[in-house]
């Protein structure tokens, strides 16, 4: 999983939202009044293993004194009928990716949250989804429609094979994208790092995975890389602008760092289709009060924090462009319904995995509650006229090949 976070589906938000069938994405440069106009596309180290160790994530105890009160208690979500809900995984998703998840050599020490398991304690990591194989699968299938949204590839930034040598991916999860990167780059050396030891142990020559947390001291040379590669690490980190002066310091002048994030509101068709007291219309406010009470913002796209902190670092030639994801099989447009499908399997896959911690962090709920609520959630995402979307941005930039000496 990515360095705390895969990709977690989004909640609902009352926003104005484009049509689904534009073709284009939405592409700015830095300096410029940033509009939110998404768009369709063509679509560690190693350490010897022990055994898992349960008990709860330090900050399951500590439960606020006080939330935003538009969240709602459990109390409100009352027990439903499971009768014609759609299943996890449902199979009118029957499209499937293969997954490919294990790793080289692994530090097996797991927590354990209602019976699922998060990564052990590693620096100052804290997941909020789980690292074990329902969530897995549900992170390949996000991998797989994440490359279709911008247009069935890996990257944006403008690379060329014979200058991309040395190449990082911060938050790699099952290293999925790193290994099919170093397929098509296979001159280049590829690094993955994550907090958990998920990765395949059979991958290509040309790939390595780490054991790290991004949000310590990166330890690579100064100048080192050609390109590093984020993707979905909203509500895993502490301080995004020292996570972008590191990736600065470790880029090699006129290499690339891109970062791939994802709103966590929920938008429809209809700006007045998803209701803040319905099921999803919860969703996103308990993600956000999580990040306000751990420091670990979820409000990345929201707060303009890529392009920012992208200028603040230094990088040059900055480019911003939005995707709008659908969620379900809704868009008249075929590469954004196959998109749209994907991104629902993903959800279904493992629905509960994304919402566990949350909702027992912030909200102290048992597993009973959640699995009611959740419950809920099927049922408003079964309704034929929902066309919900969210918003997934895209910014890569350049570091000078000439960079200023910086204080």
């Amino acid at each position: 999983m990515p360095e705390s976070s895969s990709s977690a589906p989004p909640a609902a938000s009352k926003a104005d939202s484009p049509k689904a069938e534009q073709q284009h994405p939405s592409k700015t440069k830095t300096g410029g009044s940033h509009k939110e106009e998404p768009s369709s596309p063509k679509s560690g180290s190693s350490a010897k293993a022990s055994s898992p160790k349960s008990s709860s994530p330090k900050p399951i105890s500590e439960h606020p004194q006080t939330i935003d009160q538009t969240i709602l208690p459990a109390s409100h979500w009352e027990p439903i009928s499971q009768e014609n809900l759609p299943s996890d995984a449902d199979s009118a998703f029957s499209e499937a990716i293969g997954s490919t998840a294990s790793l080289s050599s692994s530090i097996l020490h797991y927590r354990e949250l209602h019976g699922r398991t998060y990564h052990g304690e590693i620096g100052k990591g804290e997941a909020w989804t789980p690292n074990d194989e329902k969530m897995l699968e549900s992170m390949d299938i996000h991998h797989h429609f994440c490359t279709l949204l911008i247009g069935d590839k890996l990257h944006l930034a403008p690379l060329t094979k014979s200058t991309t040598r040395k190449v990082l991916d911060i938050g790699t999860g099952t290293g999925i994208w790193a290994i099919d990167f170093a397929d098509q780059y296979p001159d280049a050396q590829v690094i993955g790092t994550d907090l958990s030891p998920i990765q395949p142990s059979w991958v290509p020559p040309n790939v390595k995975f780490e054991i790290d947390d991004a949000n310590l001291p990166w330890t690579w040379p100064d100048n080192y890389f050609d390109y590093v590669h984020m993707r979905a690490l909203f509500g895993a980190i502490i301080d995004w602008n020292e996570l972008y002066k590191q990736a600065y310091r470790v880029t090699k002048p006129g290499g690339y760092f891109e970062n791939h994030e994802s709103s966590v509101n929920w938008r429809d068709e209809d700006p007045n289709a998803i209701p803040e007291d319905s099921p999803i219309g919860q969703w996103g406010k308990v993600f956000m009060e999580m990040g306000r009470k751990f420091g670990r913002s979820f409000r990345v796209i929201e707060d303009g924090i890529q392009e920012k902190a992208m200028t603040e670092a230094g990088f040059v030639d900055i480019e911003v462009r939005d995707f709008k994801c659908p969620v379900g099989g809704w868009p008249k447009d075929k590469g954004l319904k196959q998109i749209g499908l994907f991104s629902r399997l993903a959800l279904d896959t493992d629905m509960e995995g994304y919402v566990l911690y949350a909702w027992d962090a912030v909200l102290g709920w048992s597993t009973e509650e959640i699995h009611v609520y959740l419950a809920h959630c099927r049922r408003q995402l079964a309704n034929p006229n929902l066309r919900p979307w969210y918003l997934h941005r895209v910014v890569y930039g350049r570091k000078p090949d000439q960079p200023a000496a910086r204080q």
